[in-house]
């Protein structure tokens, strides 16, 4: 029986705690918590939601369950292991050797999910490298099962496809990784500072309340095992998967880097490069709509109020079309 307890988003919201046992990665035991929206008066149930966020994040976007929940899905979200709520004293933030470690919180998430919906389908949606993982994971599931009867779709916000820079420079880099990854894996990388969360959080130039020590303002450090688990991630995405649903992808249409805050960041993909997006979204099989959203942030759900709701409204729309919730 699944056991629920508050949680940190108060009212309305409670969490279960996966545990995973033992970390393979050395950092003791590990765990995931799955957060469920409680289902107001009056809501009717006609299909479910399983999103899972990005690196260093967690979820706390409310506006979107509730967008969802209006719409005839119960939401759930999952804080991966060592991420967000899931992350105990001790361990690297977000850290995993390999990206299908994340299998056993994603398949008992599922579990939970169709045991208290029987009879429903399943929504994914997934934020940047969530975006990468539920992908990998679905085309393993797949394979593995013949199929994924229990979900409807697959919804992917700013997913991360490829790693920034130049191609001249992405080759040596990810071999320097796999060597890297090797020899020492909780190294971290040093890179230019991100002004992203500061351009979210109320208390700096953003309007969203989120605990910054869950979503910390500078972002997590980069380990090198980490980074190389992605690139193998990103190889294993080009040559092609199949996740076998319908996808939406939605992205931002610019993509703007900087060190410094300035009002651009918040009108463009300040983490991503969207080209990259574009390019591989052709690459998780089966029916994929691609949606460039103009000024739209790196989480097109977090962004000003103009482009968030034609992020939104592009989002009903292929609900709707593709006849979601069944």
């Amino acid at each position: 029986m699944t056991t629920w307890q508050p949680d940190v988003l108060g009212d309305g919201y409670v969490q279960h705690v996966i545990e995973l046992g033992p970390d393979p990665d050395g950092e003791g035991d590990v765990r995931a918590v799955l957060v469920k929206r409680e289902p107001r008066d009056g809501e009717v149930v006609r299909g479910t939601v399983l999103y899972v966020h990005g690196f260093s994040d967690y979820f706390f976007q409310r506006e979107m369950a509730d967008f969802l929940a209006e719409r005839g899905f119960a939401f759930y979200a999952l804080d991966l292991r060592k991420c967000g709520r899931s992350r105990l004293p001790g361990q690297t933030g977000h850290y995993v050797s390999d990206l299908s470690l994340y299998d056993a919180e994603l398949d008992e998430a599922m579990r939970v999910v169709g045991e208290e919906n029987p009879a429903t389908q399943a929504l994914l949606v997934a934020h940047s490298t969530g975006g990468l993982i539920l992908p990998l994971w679905l085309d393993r599931r797949k394979r593995l099962r013949g199929g994924n009867d229990d979900v409807s779709g697959l919804v992917l916000n700013s997913p991360w496809f490829d790693l920034q820079g130049s191609a001249v420079l992405r080759g040596p880099v990810t071999q320097a990784l796999r060597m890297g990854a090797k020899a020492r894996p909780f190294a971290v990388l040093k890179l230019p500072p991100s002004q992203y969360g500061h351009s979210l959080h109320r208390g700096h130039h953003g309007v969203w309340d989120f605990d910054v020590a869950l979503k910390p303002l500078e972002g997590c450090p980069v380990t090198v095992g980490w980074l190389n688990a992605v690139r193998r991630g990103h190889a294993h995405l080009h040559r092609g998967l199949d996740v076998g649903v319908p996808s939406l992808v939605l992205r931002s249409d610019a993509t703007y880097f900087s060190s410094r805050y300035s009002e651009r960041i918040d009108t463009a993909d300040a983490v991503l490069d969207v080209r990259q997006i574009a390019r591989w979204s052709g690459c998780l099989g089966d029916r994929t709509t691609v949606v460039p959203v103009p000024q739209a942030r790196h989480d097109v759900f977090l962004s000003l109020d103009e482009p968030r709701k034609r992020a939104y409204d592009e989002l009903d729309t292929w609900l709707t079309t593709s006849g979601l919730p069944a």
